[in-house]
């Protein structure tokens, strides 16, 4: 039986899973000013960003049927592989001024994941671990097609198998 998240629960998941992999690029701009709120105000304004990711995934939650879980599934897929994408995923590997701007890009580059992780089952710790384990090989790791495009054809029969059930 799937949990609906609380509204604590998504900003916490959203939050918990995409932090950890901001923490190289909050460093860095640590780092690089001699301010000591630059880093934090930095890991705000990122936080901040999927607080609000958290919170319109807590809004809009419906537990989908089958068939709408697996072509979210599909979908997320497919996403894996646009231009879109990989854009996202350089430019929140780049060095920027902004938290808020890297949670943007870094929101691109993880939508797909993030609705998957929606589409199966949102609270689901083990489901949670693995997309917040490959966000952060993502964010650390430039795109190489042997490895992203297994992911995103894994991701696509998934889907295909929920929608079949």
């Amino acid at each position: 039986m799937e949990m609906t998240p609380t509204l604590a629960g998504s900003v916490e998941m959203m939050t918990a899973m995409m932090l950890p992999a901001a923490v190289p690029a909050i460093l860095r701009r640590g780092r690089a000013h001699d301010g000591m709120l630059a880093a934090p105000l930095f890991a705000g304004s990122y936080v901040s960003a999927w607080v609000a990711a958290g919170l319109a995934m807590w809004l809009l939650y419906r537990p989908p049927a089958a068939l709408a879980a697996g072509a979210l599934t599909v979908a997320a897929g497919l996403y894996e592989l646009t231009p879109f994408k990989r854009d996202c995923r350089r430019r929140c590997q780049e060095r920027q001024r902004s938290g808020l701007r890297f949670g943007g890009y870094c929101f691109g580059s993880s939508i797909g994941l993030m609705l998957a992780l929606v589409a199966i089952d949102a609270m689901s710790l083990p489901l949670m671990c693995a997309v917040a384990v490959v966000v952060f090989a993502q964010k650390l790791l430039s795109p190489n097609p042997a490895v992203d495009v297994p992911l995103a054809l894994a991701l696509i029969a998934t889907g295909v198998a929920i929608a079949a059930t």
